[in-house]
């Protein structure tokens, strides 16, 4: 049995309004393309969580809305907002899918990542992790609590730039 991850990265944020709060940002109009072509991808691909957590910042919420995936069992983890990856590992460790989506920020979203791999993708943007970057990667275990760093094997990975100019 394995145990797949979708790790996203939250779409595109506006800074028209440099008097917001940073957790209050939503998406610019590149975020709010760029969100539903990662989510045509993961449909097409068949990468369809079965439990999302995702940051409580409106980027990160607004971004799990236009991913336009099925509607599932979704917690809004504070501790996610802006969270290193040993955090990111920690909220990982309580879940309860077999596929789940999280959704984040940089910079411990790109360090996350890598920390999970045993080898990272060849994909030139993957250290960098963009905006709605997303890696679709997987653990052999049987439940998260056991998942370790640098034990799980990328099965894909993509951003925007590849699916829209």
């Amino acid at each position: 049995m394995t145990l797949r991850l979708i790790l996203t990265r939250h779409a595109k944020s506006s800074w028209d309004d440099p008097l917001q709060e940073d957790h209050d940002r939503i998406l610019n109009e590149r975020g709010r393309r760029s969100a539903p072509a990662i989510g045509g991808w993961l449909k097409e691909h068949g990468y369809l969580p079965d439990e999302v957590l995702c940051s409580t910042a409106a980027r990160t919420r607004e971004t799990l809305e236009r991913l336009g995936l099925p509607k599932v069992d979704t917690d809004f983890v504070r501790r996610l907002y802006h969270a290193p990856s040993d955090v990111m590992m920690d909220v990982l460790k309580g879940a309860t899918g077999k596929t789940v989506l999280m959704i984040g920020h940089n910079p411990g979203i790109a360090d996350f990542a890598d920390r999970l791999l045993a080898k990272a993708p060849a994909h030139p943007q993957f250290i960098r992790y963009p905006t709605c970057a997303t890696l679709v990667a997987e653990f052999p275990e049987n439940e998260w609590r056991a998942v370790r760093f640098h034990t799980a094997r990328a099965v894909d990975f993509v951003v925007p730039r590849d699916l829209i100019d």
